[in-house]
């Protein structure tokens, strides 16, 4: 049996993205499709004292596609960034243990957001030991749309299930996936509760969050993170 999933490589990604990677067998990065503006693809939500605020990424335009939106320096969003993450995250028991990472991330200028974004996802990947099959949707040519894509995308990897995110049930064509043996699942989600630096506890960050206050838990935490999966809503 194989379970495939499908999903944008978006930028400091939420726990929600990477339990999706590790609940299946092959995990397909959607690089080469039309970028979403005002989407997660180049902004997420850090913890603050006051709540939480948005880090967004600037980019030159956005109506190539995800893997071709180029990143906008005209101001220098990256060390506002990193002294976001630093102000709010430095008492965090956890900090040092991944801020390396994070204060070399910074420095950078990455020319694409894609290079940022998966240069994010893939040091994440390894800290919690994620062993899931990745692969980039552009290098599987394909040029089906939306249900079709997904379709494609499954059958091109011999895939017998397709976990989709919930808002898969606004497009998809379960039918057609069925006729190809496939079976449709749509994930929610209960998200877990977790030691954060200012009370009380909001979800939905990006997981970072996680990492700076809990460490190496942070898999235990993940492995717990319940992923309700219902068969075609």
């Amino acid at each position: 049996m194989t379970s495939v999933s499908i999903n944008q490589p978006g930028y400091l990604p939420w726990m929600g993205f990477f339990k999706r990677i590790i609940s299946s067998d092959i995990f397909v990065f959607l690089d080469d499709v039309q970028y979403i503006k005002k989407d997660w693809q180049n902004r997420n939500k850090i913890r603050i004292s006051q709540g939480w605020q948005w880090l967004t990424v600037p980019v030159a335009k956005n109506k190539d596609k995800l893997n071709e939106i180029q990143i906008d320096y005209s101001e220098n969003w990256n060390l506002v960034h990193k002294k976001s993450i630093k102000y709010n995250y430095s008492k965090s028991r956890f900090f040092e243990d991944y801020w390396s990472f994070f204060d070399k991330l910074y420095g950078k200028k990455h020319t694409k957001l894609i290079d940022l974004n998966m240069e994010i996802i893939h040091f994440i990947v390894e800290v919690l030991n994620i062993k899931t099959e990745l692969v980039y949707a552009s290098q599987l040519s394909i040029e089906g749309k939306k249900s079709d894509l997904n379709l494609e995308i499954c059958q091109k990897l011999g895939a017998d299930t397709y976990l989709s995110g919930s808002l898969g049930t606004n497009y998809l064509k379960v039918h057609d996936f069925e006729k190809s043996n496939i079976n449709v699942k749509f994930a929610d989600y209960i998200h877990p509760t977790y030691k954060q630096n200012f009370e009380p506890f909001i979800p939905n960050m990006a997981t970072i969050d996680l990492l700076f206050n809990e460490g190496e838990k942070s898999k235990q935490i993940m492995d717990e993170f319940e992923i309700i999966e219902k068969s075609n809503y």
